[in-house]
Parts: structure tokens; sequence; C-alpha cells
């Protein structure tokens, strides 16, 4: 992959279906534009933050893994292998589950065959609160994870050929919702208002009985929470580093097509958020249906077709989104099949140059993850047990975020002489500001959401007794010279 192409996935992992919707949930928490932008600001401060700290450390280990070998380098095979392990079990595989679901969503607007509701196997109850079944749209979730896993393992030239297509098209369909926005939505009465109320806050949700954002406490508390959307609609900005070893002069490509991609994505979001603010009242973005705040926005702007035309984008974006995890999430674990990590097959080529057994495995365990239904006895409704899955790692994720940027530090001290082709912008005040930054959010969903947050550290925990049991019973000495815990 040459730097477009690596660009290309930074991107493309990072759009997916979250520009359109977290905005709801976030309005209705800070209850004013101007807090709704002043927290997309500080998630584009964080992301932008991240890359160009991560750019150094891709560049001194420019090998298949990223932060795994980040992690792995900087403190112990065991730090590097409980990332990889909430890696596979959740964060990557869930999130691809949860993608490729969005896809099949929004392929129900233009189809409506296509539903949640519309079973081929009607939910079996395990327990009273969980089941599985197999509807339409989790077929279509299905297929959407095989076929791309199939495109992948036939070689980097078809991945990386979908992945640009896509970012593409869905990098002009995100243009294109900001473009319409601002101009055909736009709504003097209702910018006059926004203006006239920017930093009156009227939240619709609290952050915790008591608190909402109307404080100063709860205000800040409601940016910390808010984060959880924004962030993760944001995230995967570091898949690149995962493929490191199938990149062109990775020392100089990796640490660039980061720092250029957190930046034409944060543009884009903060951009979006203008468009919805131009408009939409603040009303119609609390109250959006689904939390589909870019379909109500192209709903306004063209009332017969918008919701269709806004489907189709959602779709693109979906799709390439999903490659771009689904091309670099397994080469994470070959690194670790590498080590003697993870499953031994999984450290193997196959004849297209591909780690074939990692991306099977990947999307064997994402289709898994696709199956189970979360079920709310009080409503009726059933959910995924991949979304309960990614609310419980996002403190987590974030965490290893913090640990990592932590061990470049580390690393200075360990390794004063290291080659370091890229050295991290600001430093040490960058990545301080990341850490408090980031720390304070943890903290704030310690606090706030602790019934998502410590299932999460659990989970993490239980890769402790993995790592060893995996040691005793598939002994091999890590490919870097950390010393083990």
């Amino acid at each position: 992959m040459n730097l477009f192409d690596a660009t290309m996935v930074v991107v493309g992992s990072m759009i997916g279906s979250g520009i359109f919707i977290v905005s709801a949930d976030m309005c209705r928490l800070l209850g004013s534009p101007g807090w709704l932008l002043i927290a997309w600001v500080l998630t584009g401060l964080l992301t932008v933050a991240g890359a160009l700290v991560y750019g150094e450390l891709a560049g001194m280990f420019p090998r298949a893994g990223g932060q795994y070998v980040f992690l792995r380098e900087a403190y112990s095979p065991l730090c590097g292998f409980l990332y990889g392990w909430t890696l596979f079990l959740v964060i990557q595989t869930g999130t691809i589950a949860a993608v490729a679901v969005a896809f099949a969503r929004f392929a129900g607007v233009l189809f409506p065959w296509f539903s949640e509701t519309n079973y081929l196997v009607a939910p079996i109850h395990l327990t009273a609160k969980y089941a599985v079944s197999l509807s339409t749209a989790q077929l279509t979730a299905i297929v959407l994870i095989a076929g791309l896993t199939i495109s992948n393992i036939q070689g980097l030239r078809y991945g990386k050929l979908v992945q640009n297509v896509f970012t593409v098209a869905k990098t002009g369909a995100l243009l294109g919702l900001i473009v319409l926005g601002l101009t055909l939505g736009w709504n003097s009465d209702i910018v006059r208002e926004h203006l006239s109320t920017f930093w009156t806050r009227s939240p619709t949700v609290a952050v915790d009985e008591g608190l909402t954002a109307v404080s100063t406490w709860g205000l800040i508390a409601a940016l910390g929470v808010a984060q959880v959307g924004s962030l993760f609609s944001a995230d995967s900005w570091h898949v690149i580093s995962f493929a490191a070893e199938e990149v062109e002069n990775p020392r100089r490509n990796l640490p660039l097509s980061m720092a250029l991609g957190t930046i034409v994505v944060t543009g884009l979001y903060l951009l979006a958020n203008f468009a919805y603010l131009a408009g939409l009242s603040q009303a119609e973005i609390q109250t959006a249906a689904n939390d589909r705040v870019g379909t109500a926005l192209m709903a306004k702007v063209f009332p017969v077709v918008g919701a269709q035309l806004m489907a189709g984008a959602i779709m693109v974006s979906t799709l390439g989104c999903n490659n771009g995890l689904i091309l670099s999430g397994a080469r994470a674990y070959y690194a670790m099949a590498r080590d003697g990590l993870f499953f031994q097959k999984v450290g193997t080529l196959g004849r297209a140059k591909t780690p074939v057994w990692g991306l099977a495995l990947q999307a064997v365990w994402a289709i898994v993850l696709v199956l189970p239904r979360t079920f709310d006895e009080s409503s009726g409704k059933y959910g995924n047990l991949y979304g309960d899955l990614l609310d419980y790692v996002v403190s987590a994720a974030l965490l290893f975020y913090i640990v990592t940027i932590c061990g470049l530090v580390r690393l200075r001290w360990t390794r004063p002489t290291a080659d370091r082709p890229v050295r991290a912008w600001g430093y040490p005040w960058i990545p301080a500001l990341y850490v408090v930054g980031a720390s304070a959010i943890v903290v704030i969903l310690v606090l706030y959401r602790p019934a998502t947050t410590w299932p999460g550290l659990v989970l993490v925990g239980l890769g402790v007794p993995v790592y060893f049991a995996w040691r005793l019973l598939a002994p091999s000495s890590p490919s870097s010279d950390s010393n083990p815990p």
C-alpha cells in the first residue's frame, strides 16, 4: 500500500454510520449548539493528538500488529496480549458486527424485506434476557462480513481496491451532505435561534440522577459521557498500523497516513455538525427518528427521496468502513500468533500472501456476535449483544490508548538511541494533554456509567489467566527483545 492507500484505510475505517447518528444523543445530554460543537472539537483534538503520538511508535516498529506490538515493546508480552485479546473478543469483531448490521438496517430503508423483525429463525430464548435469532437483516450482515473477508483473502490488491473505491465514494457522500446542508438546507430562522441560544444549556437527558449539563459539574460530566459516541465514531484511526509490513516505506507513510486521515475526518465531522445546525433545530436533532440526524436533514432538503438518498450513502459508508476493519484486524492476530500467543495457523500466510486463517477466524467470531440478541422484558424489544459488549469496552479501549501513549514516554527513557524516523510533534505536551484528557473521560465513565465500564475492565482482566495458560500450553519465544512479565 502506498501513502494514498494507507490514508484511505484510515479514513475509511473511521467513517462509518456514527457521524450520522450520535449527535442526537450528544445534543440531548449537552442541550446546547455551542457545547455540541465543543464536544466534537474535543474528540478531534484527542484523535489527532493520539495519531501524532502513534506516528512515532509506528515509525519505530513498522511491523504487522500495530498497537499490540507497541504495547509488547513498551511493556511486556502480557500487556500486548491483553490488548490483542480484547481486540479479537470485542473491539474489532464487535465493531465489524455492528457496522454490518448498520449496513443491513439502512438497506431496509430502500428494501423493507431487510429488517431485524423479519425473521427466518424467530428468537430462541436461552435465558429470560438473552436469545438467538436470524432475521433478514442479520443474514445480510453475515453475507457482508463473509463477502468482504473472501475479497481480502484473495490478496491485498483486491482489499485495497475495494477500500479506495468505497472510501472515495463515502467521503464524497459526506461532503455532499455537508454542502447540501449548508446551502439548500440552510434555514435562517433556525440559525438565528441557534446563535441566540448558542451557550444556553437545555438538556433533555440527565447524566445521572439529579445531575444535568445545566450545572458546571454536570456540563463537565456530560462532555465526558458524550465522548462515548463521538470517540467511537472517530475510532479505528490507528488500524493501518496493524498492516505495517504491507505499507510502502512504512517509517514515513504510517505516521503520515494516520496524521492526514485523522485531520481529514475531524474536519468533515465538524462540518457535518455545522450542517445539522444549519438546517435542524435543537429539538429536531434531539428527537430525530432512531437518532438518524443525517436522514432528518436530508429529508428536509429532499422531502420525497431524502431518506433513501441518505440510506444509500450510509450503506456505502458502512461497507467501506467494514472492509478497512476486516483488512487490518487480521494482521494483529497474525502478529500475536507469530509470538506464540494465538492459534499457530493464524500466524501463517496463504498463497495470496494474506493472513487467511486470521481473516477467517475473525469473520467467524464477528458472525457469531451478530446472532445473539438481548431482550428487554419491560418494553418487549430485542437488542443486540454486540451493542452491550461494545459499550463495555469503550472505557477499556480508551485505557489502552492511554497506556500506549505512556509507553512512548517509557521508550524515550529505556531506548533513547532507538531509530525514530518521526518524533511525536509537541512532545511531551501533546502526549501529556492526551493522557490527562482521556483519563478524565475514563474517570467520568467510571463514576456515571459504571454498569458499562466495570464489565469491560473485567473482560480485559480475564485475559491474564488466558495468557499464562497459552504460554504454558504453547510455549514460544516472543519475536521481540522485550522481557516477559
